[in-house]
């Protein structure tokens, strides 16, 4: 069975806003990894559309935006090739490399998980809280930025249950960043 690993993004004060977050080679290199362990991306609509409208044109055109460091063109190009499903009762129709997921969410995804390969990427906020509510996620790493912003959206507002974690691994990304790995307690 594939694992469905969920990886975002986080301030020391539990901050999840991307616009609050520092970005450097260091932690594109290790979104990239991450990106290569997964046969496919699960995607809600806001971070499909995020995505998409930020990566997909520099990639296929090679002209960078102005707010495009050199840098991250490798990460663009990872996560255009990428297969990716998008989960989205708005959306009519995905391109970008990607397909609607349909039906009931935790059984689509437990096919998913079902087929053969590496693993399964999820991104975004209220999907994997989702996903987490069903017990579809098999790892989870915070990746926590030295930084306090005393404001803004905080991670899994709502659970309707404690989710307890264990440890896994600890990795010094950089720019004093650490990735934090666990996975939920069974």
């Amino acid at each position: 069975m594939r694992p469905l690993r969920y990886s975002i993004n986080i301030t020391l004060d539990g901050c999840y806003d991307h616009t609050m977050m520092p970005s450097d080679e260091a932690l594109h290199r290790h979104a990239i990894e991450n990106l290569k362990q997964a046969d496919a991306l699960l995607f809600g609509r806001v971070t499909y559309q995020m995505m998409e409208a930020a990566f997909r044109s520099p990639a296929q055109t090679g002209t960078r935006p102005d707010w495009m460091a050199p840098w991250m063109e490798p990460f663009a190009r990872t996560i255009d090739a990428a297969k990716k499903y998008v989960v989205s009762s708005t959306l009519e129709q995905v391109d970008w490399n990607a397909e609607r997921l349909r039906g009931n969410l935790g059984s689509a995804v437990q096919q998913l998980k079902q087929q053969p390969g590496k693993g399964l990427f999820v991104g975004g906020v209220q999907l994997p809280q989702a996903l987490a509510e069903l017990g579809l996620i098999d790892e989870y790493e915070f990746v926590i930025h030295p930084r306090l912003v005393g404001h803004g959206p905080t991670l899994f507002a709502g659970l309707s249950k404690p989710l307890d974690l264990q440890f896994v691994s600890r990795l010094d990304v950089g720019s004093g960043a650490v990735a934090m790995r666990y996975e939920p307690r069974r």
